[in-house]
């Protein structure tokens, strides 16, 4: 039989807002304190000691309009934001600051949460939706020198793009650019030479979020509809669809697989959180939680496996952050 699912080791509360992005910051080197930062509606960012449970520092730069992403850039003292207010800003919290350092002005008004990819010591690409309607900008930061634009063909009606993932196969290699659309496709972009390599008819509707595992050169993406859709790329360059999972709620805010590569989440407008084995993408359990729709779903990057953890941001203003598979 198979065993019920766990209860969330823990619950944060006190964002007073809808939680729409998660980040952890648990290696590095200060593991001693390992560290949750969440972004609200509300436009604050709260740094979670996770030994305290506690919010260690409450970050307002975004104009209270809603944080739609939060990364670290090599340590958990510089953090990226994105807002609602069209704004990309750099934080440096050394020390106790909380100001924001430096800021990109976006002028995208979609829900697109920019990607980054480090590139060299202290040297970034930071991959955003542009102001027109269906480019992606490139940037190198803390240059914040354009690198390029990607523009589809004319023509080609993709609408904005909704999700990106910046990678590259190793650091000597050229880095490259998923990117869904609101027609439902993921083109697959080389970055030096700003032009499309493949493009994939995934879903029927937008594509709210993908993730993509290098190693294998698998990706997995979700969209409002219920259909995930697990996706190959060969080595021409071309993707392919692999296969597809039938779920039984429609709508996918957000994937994400763990770093280890053996399991992945999605976040849920059913108030799920449903994990997978990515290998077969084998259903391994739903954690049912919260009383709203989860907006995000992210996995803690500790160094030692069965520390490791699962953390989930829903609309109903609660953070959970669980336990699961830890072993394997």
């Amino acid at each position: 039989m198979a065993l019920p699912p766990p209860d969330p080791q823990f619950v944060l509360r006190g964002t007073s807002a809808a939680v729409h992005t998660l980040h952890f910051s648990c290696g590095g080197p200060d593991p001693d304190v390992p560290v949750l930062f969440s972004g609200s509606e509300s436009g604050f960012i709260h740094v979670w000691n996770l030994k305290t449970r506690r919010v260690d520092t409450a970050l307002d730069g975004h104009g209270r309009k809603s944080v739609c992403c939060v990364e670290t850039m090599g340590g958990k003292n510089k953090l990226l934001s994105q807002g609602r207010d069209q704004r990309i800003c750099l934080w440096d919290l050394a020390e106790g600051r909380t100001a924001v350092t430096d800021s990109v002005f976006t002028e995208h008004v979609g829900f697109c949460r920019c990607s980054l990819l480090n590139v060299a010591q202290g040297r970034w690409l930071m991959a955003m939706a542009a102001r027109s309607l269906e480019e992606v900008q490139i940037l190198e930061l803390p240059s914040k020198t354009s690198v390029c634009t990607l523009k589809p063909e004319v023509g080609a009606k993709l609408g904005m793009p909704m999700c990106l993932k910046l990678w590259q196969l190793n650091s000597g290699s050229q880095p490259v650019l998923l990117a869904g659309y609101e027609d439902g496709s993921v083109i697959l972009w080389n970055v030096s030479m700003g032009r499309a390599l493949s493009q994939l008819d995934c879903h029927q509707e937008p594509v709210m979020s993908l993730d993509f595992d290098s190693e294998k050169a698998k990706g997995i993406s979700g969209s409002s509809e219920k259909v995930l859709s697990i996706w190959s790329l060969n080595e021409q360059q071309n993707l392919q669809v692999y296969k597809t999972h039938e779920l039984v709620n429609a709508g996918i805010s957000d994937i994400t697989i763990r770093p280890d590569k053996k399991i992945l989440a999605t976040a849920g407008w059913d108030h799920r959180i449903r994990i997978f084995g990515w290998k077969k993408l084998k259903p391994l359990a739903v954690l049912d939680y919260h009383t709203a729709t989860v907006h995000c779903v992210s996995f803690s990057d500790h160094r030692n496996p069965c520390e490791r953890l699962l953390a989930a941001g829903s609309k109903d203003h609660r953070i959970s952050v669980w336990s699961i598979y830890t072993q394997t």
